[in-house]
């Protein structure tokens, strides 16, 4: 974590220099990630911190306070970090969030920045590279569905730094279900917003509607909504992690004790049963296939034919809140999903696809900002996760047939 860097911005009188209050900008809470480097006036240098990552990412999640009533500018100096709908912002101290647009973002020094004007009275505001979403939010979100009997909520794992990896067990969690299906997403830790997508399958699978009773009767669902815990917490990218990361894995002996246990538990659990594995991630911070949703093709061609029929599924559905296309999906040996994509390791749908029983076993990658010309909020992202729920019922009943 990153303690709060007292900055104070000098405004210069044509006799003297007098000192302003101190504006304080810092990460010191679940999430946050930020190198302060200097200030200059109101001009804020900075950069997203890349702890043990290899190479470069683009996360980054800071709070700013003390700066009610000024307006600065936020300077990125490690490339540009900043995404197609602006940062996003809290008023809240991270409850709730918005995109301020990419109106706000300039360029200033020969790099990318943004500006923004602090209401007047606003003790804190909150920016971050897309909306975040830590343990906290997935703790107000079970707390909702408390003394239900089709959710049992138990730990996966312990992680290195000693937190509880939340293990989730939704829908016929009581009798022998006639389907499983296993839901997994942030082996990449910034990547937030495929965790607003889970809770979207949850709260339909949960809901008193015929999709959702179905659910409960046939369909017992295995989620775990955070898996690299510790980085979602901490703030990391998550990203090419070193020596490897989360989602990579999958093969050999697991260094994290998280994809250990889930490759453990999940075999004894599926009973030769599971028929859907689904992890669901976010791509790059934009360009040619970081604008849409997308499954990520499989080498398997028996595996990338269940991924085609169940992306006609979900396609053939109405408005699932964000725009698919099952056209946009990635096939095996197309831009970076090659086989040189998997030298560090193995990801979970490769493992998981070995599996008895397992028909569709795929990514899902769900962009940060925007789907074409649709903004993604939280309340898409779970509208997606509902059209999943759905397509997924009709692809497991079609399969039965």
């Amino acid at each position: 974590m990153i303690r709060y860097v007292l900055l104070t911005i000098f405004v210069m009188s044509c006799v003297v220099s007098a000192a302003r209050a101190e504006v304080r900008i810092g990460a010191s809470y679940p999430g946050g990630n930020i190198v302060v480097e200097e200030i200059e006036r109101d001009v804020v240098y900075l950069h997203q911190d890349l702890r043990d990552t290899e190479g470069w990412w683009f996360y980054w999640n800071f709070e700013v306070r003390d700066a009610a009533d000024r307006t600065l500018t936020f300077r990125f100096t490690n490339r540009n970090v900043i995404g197609t709908r602006g940062p996003a912002v809290s008023l809240d101290e991270g409850l709730t969030w918005s995109w301020l647009g990419y109106e706000t973002v300039h360029e200033l020094d020969g790099g990318v920045a943004f500006t923004y004007s602090f209401p007047p009275n606003q003790d804190a505001v909150r920016f971050a590279f897309a909306v975040p979403y830590q343990r906290s939010d997935l703790e107000r979100f079970l707390a909702r569905y408390d003394g239900s009997d089709h959710l049992e909520t138990g730990v996966l794992a312990t992680t290195r730094k000693g937190r509880d990896v939340t293990r989730l067990r939704i829908g016929a969690i009581d009798d022998e279900p006639r389907y499983r299906v296993l839901l997994t997403a942030r082996h990449h830790s910034c990547e937030s917003m495929a965790s607003f997508v889970i809770e979207g399958i949850l709260q339909a699978i949960l809901a008193d509607t015929d999709d959702g009773a179905w659910f409960r009767e046939y369909v017992e669902v295995l989620a775990i909504p955070l898996m690299d815990t510790d980085g979602v917490e901490d703030g990391d990218q998550g990203k090419n992690r070193k020596p490897r990361d989360h989602g990579r894995d999958y093969e050999g002996e697991s260094i994290y004790p998280e994809v250990a246990a889930l490759r453990d538990f999940v075999p004894a659990w599926s009973y030769g049963r599971l028929r859907i594995a689904m992890d669901i991630h976010c791509p790059y911070i934009r360009g040619e296939h970081n604008e849409v949703v997308y499954l990520v093709g499989s080498s398997d061609p028996g595996i990338w034919e269940e991924q085609q029929r169940f992306s006609r599924i979900l396609e053939s559905l109405p408005a699932p809140g964000l725009p698919f296309r099952s056209a946009d999906n990635l096939p095996f040996g197309t831009a970076w999903n090659t086989g040189a994509n998997y030298t560090a390791g193995t990801a979970m749908p490769q493992w998981v696809a070995g599996l008895d029983g397992v028909l569709l076993a795929t990514a899902i990658e769900m962009p940060y900002a925007n789907v074409g010309d649709t903004t993604v909020t939280p309340a898409k992202a779970r509208a997606f996760g509902h059209a999943l729920a759905k397509a997924m019922r009709r692809y497991l009943e079609i399969s039965s047939e």
